[in-house]
């Protein structure tokens, strides 16, 4: 007969339990693999599945009750670490989705908005074809399981440990989202200085006709200038995101190190 001691039961339940709090803290705020567009289930089961994958090689799980005082601000470390994880990820969506916002606000299309299920809000329909476009991309380009092994080796980086965090992790993150501006301008900046260009152009055609009617000729101009940069420069632009997707996985490599006292 098979006997199961209380400690034996803590030690395995801890096995599992600690890395599921943080990958699903993780897919609570990742915008590609924890995409809000998927029900709560499949995203719970999604999170069961990789910490049953990753668990056996993780490093040893601290002997720390789970209904404990102990244990509940472990818990809260997990869910804080998961979170950071998830924030760094989401910064490149955001650029996309401000570069979008940008391009269709100097378009004229900024009235024109879908339900977005990244956000779970109405965006401009620009933002989310640059969104859509970018999950693909990174889909195409094995950008999930860049994210599936940067959060299994965090584990690594960042032990489950009762040991107080540092803040330099959090250092990390803030001074990479700065670059969130920066790099949503550089996505738009083509159509951006086309439209620019076109509007000078219609600016002088109008000085030089005052009986143009510059609304009826300006608007389709502006927006066919747009979308003919917007697709001559698309080819581009793979190779700008899986730029900036590395560079995320670097800065979740380094709040990871940073975390560790």
């Amino acid at each position: 007969m098979i006997s199961v001691t209380s400690d034996q039961l803590n030690v395995w339940l801890a096995m599992f339990f600690w890395p599921l709090v943080r990958i699903l803290a993780w897919l609570s705020v990742d915008p590609m693999l924890g995409n809000r567009s998927a029900p709560a289930s499949v995203r719970v089961a999604f999170g069961f599945v990789l910490t049953l994958a990753v668990a056996p090689v993780l490093p040893e799980m601290p002997k720390v009750p789970l209904l404990s005082g102990e244990g509940i601000l472990l818990l809260g470390q997990q869910i804080v670490i998961g979170l950071s994880l998830g924030f760094v990820l989401r910064l490149v969506f955001a650029a996309v989705e401000f570069a979008g916002q940008f391009m269709g606000l100097q378009m004229g299309l900024s009235f024109a908005t879908l339900f977005d299920p990244v956000n779970g809000a109405q965006t401009p329909v620009l933002s989310q074809f640059m969104v859509l476009l970018t999950i693909l991309i990174l889909f195409a380009s094995n950008g999930h399981h860049q994210v599936v092994i940067a959060v299994a080796d965090s584990f690594k980086q960042v032990p489950v440990s009762a040991e107080p965090m540092s803040a330099r992790g959090f250092y990390s993150i803030l001074y990479w989202s700065a670059s969130l501006f920066s790099t949503g301008l550089q996505i738009a900046l083509p159509v951006s200085a086309a439209l620019l260009a076109s509007n000078l152009a219609i600016g002088m055609m109008s000085r030089a006709a005052p009986q143009l009617n510059i609304f009826a000729v300006g608007f389709p101009l502006t927006l066919a200038a747009g979308f003919f940069v917007l697709y001559m420069a698309i080819g581009y632009f793979p190779t700008l995101i899986e730029h900036v997707w590395g560079e995320a996985l670097g800065v979740m490599a380094a709040a990871s190190h940073g975390f560790v006292p």
